[in-house]
């Protein structure tokens, strides 16, 4: 029985590895897609602070003639 109860830890340990493993990926793969979020909504808001500074510009200059 010896042979079969290390079998047997021994594929529960890989077991375990596996899942942790698949674990930390997914962890990962998640805070990749957050990361990519935040800089597509920090591109966003400089986008729009650019198109303000712009349409204000604008206006200053139609003032100012």
């Amino acid at each position: 029985m010896g042979f079969m109860d290390d079998a047997k830890q021994t594929a529960e340990a890989v077991g375990e590895k596996i899942e942790d493993t698949w674990e930390d990926t997914t962890d990962r793969i998640g805070d990749k897609v957050d990361e990519a979020k935040a800089d597509g909504e920090v591109r966003k808001a400089e986008a729009e602070r650019d198109s303000v500074k712009a349409r204000n510009d604008i206006k200053e200059d139609l003032r100012d003639s």
